[in-house]
């Protein structure tokens, strides 16, 4: 699907070149960077480089062969999901400091509606704090360029931060590229012409079949559990119907490659790394990945395929880059927002979540409101949301002479009685924890700080689901889900492959010192030296 996709949309010029996977031309020593490509793939957990490394050919291949690599990364926070998790691979601060916490309290607002037609909710960075990796490179030269551009929303926002200008994310409503009204009044008429060619259309009524001989898959393709017991073997449908294509377009692996070719066309247009004596840079967020673990889960024969097809489009996005600009004076970063766990339903033997259980607080929550309520406390002053018990208003729960600590005492005991719940941790007593051994009580104080409104977060066993869950998720402080690559490639890089432990705040001021520029702020993460070539 790959060389079609972007041939469909006026690239296969530009893809006329040497084989995917030839050998990479030798940075030149010395030479300053001048595109920086940041690559973030949403839901790649730590483990699937290894996994797939043998059948793996292309992008993800000459990335990991040749760069600096870390399968040990990690996302260090709890509630590992998509917008805590891009709001610190390019601020190099944890989510306690970005303010960024979940998806629901991310980046969507009535108050920044989108272009062209899109109906979505709109989306600005208005919830973002600080400043992100091209804040510090436009402070050391104003005339740096960048362009940013997703599947989803939070993808494409939360790398760049406050900045208002190139970003770019997919409205399936609309069949488009959209942004919003934070960032322009129009789309630019570049963006209007790669619209207007329409490449997903091509796609009505033809099928997601394997790439691969099906012998060549290990994971079983008759699994009721996954995609909620619908549409669980290959080959996978597209609608016949253009427009029901392009609502569904982000469920196929090909919308990375259209992703791909919406940035490369945008590498063309805005001229982003083509002047020797500046540095730009281009942020991707693929998001199929996610959208594909969540429909089918990672043990799955589609998540296999789809990996294999990421390693394709991401080779094929290269060579073209590489025709366009000089590769070795490109420098390239890639990582996750957040790993994966199985449903707890599917025991293949690749993960040891064998004694996971589905979870329900629910009726110790309404339990928890009626109580409340019965004692005059207004149901506005607290919330129970993704296993955290947060107070806004304690106010209303002295006039009411109600204890807010007693509560949260009580809910924790309550809590720690139901099978599945590993653990309930009042923020206060975490901040007495060894941050340095407890890993569990350091990624949720890297989300929420002690004394905030966050009171209680509840950790269920690790591979346990909430019951109400029907689909393969994420979201808890375990490694499972907080496991990610961590990979440098290119120009100022050191190559090499290291076993310890890193994490995606790391990224940004490693990506700093290679680019000689200043972090603006305080930093959560620290210098990666031994992905710096000397000289940097």
């Amino acid at each position: 699907m790959t060389r079609s996709v972007l041939s469909a949309l006026g690239l296969a010029g530009v893809l006329a070149l040497a084989p995917t996977g030839a050998p990479a031309q030798r940075p030149a020593t010395g030479a300053k960077p001048t595109l920086v490509v940041f690559i973030t793939v949403d839901q790649m957990r730590g483990d699937y480089l290894a996994r797939f490394r043998s059948q793996l050919t292309s992008g993800l291949k000459r990335l990991a062969s040749g760069g600096a690599v870390w399968a040990n990364g990690f996302q260090d926070h709890a509630i590992t999901e998509t917008a805590p998790g891009h709001s610190t691979v390019m601020s190099g601060r944890h989510p306690v400091h970005t303010g960024i916490s979940a998806n629901s309290q991310g980046v969507n607002t009535s108050a920044a509606p989108l272009l062209g037609g899109a109906t979505e909710t709109g989306a600005s960075p208005f919830r973002f704090r600080g400043t992100n990796l091209i804040d510090w490179m436009r402070a050391a030269d104003s005339s740096t360029r960048y362009l940013s551009v997703s599947r989803k929303d939070r993808g494409a926002i939360l790398p760049i931060g406050h900045s208002r200008g190139d970003v770019y994310w997919w409205s399936g409503s609309a069949g488009i590229f959209t942004t919003s009204r934070y960032y322009a009044d129009t789309l630019p008429a570049w963006v209007q012409r790669f619209n207007a060619e329409r490449g997903y259309a091509a796609y009505a009524g033809k099928a997601w079949n394997l790439l691969l001989p099906a012998n060549r898959y290990v994971e079983e393709d008759t699994v009721w559990e996954e995609s909620d017991g619908q549409d669980f073997l290959f080959p996978h449908q597209f609608p016949t119907d253009t427009a029901a294509v392009a609502k569904g377009f982000a469920n196929y692996p090909v919308m990375d490659s259209l992703t791909l070719a919406f940035a490369l066309r945008g590498v063309q247009e805005k001229g982003l790394g083509a002047d020797g004596a500046r540095t730009d840079l281009l942020a991707v967020s693929l998001s199929t990945t996610d959208a594909v673990g969540h429909k089918y889960g990672p043990d799955s024969r589609e998540l296999h395929d789809q990996i294999l097809r990421l390693d394709r489009y991401l080779g094929a996005f290269l060579d073209s880059l590489f025709k366009l600009r000089d590769q070795r004076r490109i420098l390239i970063a890639l990582t996750g927002d957040h790993g994966v766990t199985p449903l707890p339903e599917i025991h293949t033997g690749r993960y040891p979540n064998k004694n996971a259980k589905r979870v329900n607080l629910d009726p110790l929550v309404k339990h928890l409101q009626s109580s409340l309520t019965a004692a005059g406390v207004d149901r506005s002053a607290w919330l129970f949301d993704d296993g955290v018990f947060s107070v806004f208003k304690e106010a209303a729960f002295d006039s009411a002479k109600v204890s807010a600590d007693s509560v949260t005492k009580a809910l924790a005991a309550a809590a720690l009685k139901i099978p599945g719940v590993w653990r309930a941790d009042r923020f206060a007593d975490l901040a007495k924890a060894n941050l340095a051994k407890d890993k569990i009580a350091r990624r949720w104080l890297n989300l929420f700080a002690a004394g905030s409104t966050a009171r209680l977060a509840i950790t269920l066993t690790p591979y346990s689901y909430w019951e109400a869950t029907t689909y393969a998720t994420h979201g808890m402080p375990h490694d499972s889900d907080a496991q990610v690559p961590v990979i440098f490639w290119g120009a100022g890089v050191r190559a090499g492959v290291h076993a310890d432990t890193v994490r995606t705040v790391d990224i940004a001021p490693t990506l700093a010192v290679i680019l000689g520029v200043r972090p603006t702020e305080k930093l959560d993460g620290v210098v990666l030296t031994k992905a710096v070539r000397a000289g940097r």
